[in-house]
């Protein structure tokens, strides 16, 4: 599926050089497309997981590159329409990471369950970690 950008063909046409516009995947493999100007129809995963969505086993669609710092950077692209919806996590599941989150906040020495992560630097609540005055 090529999909192109008018206005980037436009410029294209008026014979501007986009270095990273490649709607046809000649030059780098795979479509890409510049920061900021890909299209609608494309998400990275983190759009598909804020529209509830995965990208479900589907190969990479397109890519997006752009330089950050001097270094080339890249982001990849899947298509919103072949994308699944995100499986829930099962009642079990769901017992078993709030037991694990639980275990996480319980001191091993004072046995106290705290507001806050134990520091794995400590194994140790802040309390008990502290030295003696």
């Amino acid at each position: 599926m090529t999909i192109t950008i008018p206005y980037l063909d436009t410029l294209v046409a008026l014979g501007r050089f986009i270095e990273f516009y490649d709607p046809y995947g000649h030059r780098f493999g795979m479509p890409t497309y510049p920061y900021r100007n890909a299209p609608t129809e494309y998400a990275t995963r983190r759009q598909l997981r804020a529209a509830n969505l995965r990208p479900g086993g589907q190969d990479i669609a397109a890519q997006i590159l752009w330089r950050h710092k001097g270094k080339k950077r890249v982001a990849y692209l899947y298509e919103i329409a072949v994308a699944k919806a995100k499986r829930t996590a099962t009642p079990a599941q769901r017992a078993a990471i709030d037991k694990a989150l639980l275990a996480r906040r319980t001191c091993r020495t004072c046995t106290q369950v705290k507001g806050y992560y134990i520091p794995r630097r400590y194994g140790e609540c802040l309390d008990c970690a502290q030295p003696a005055r």
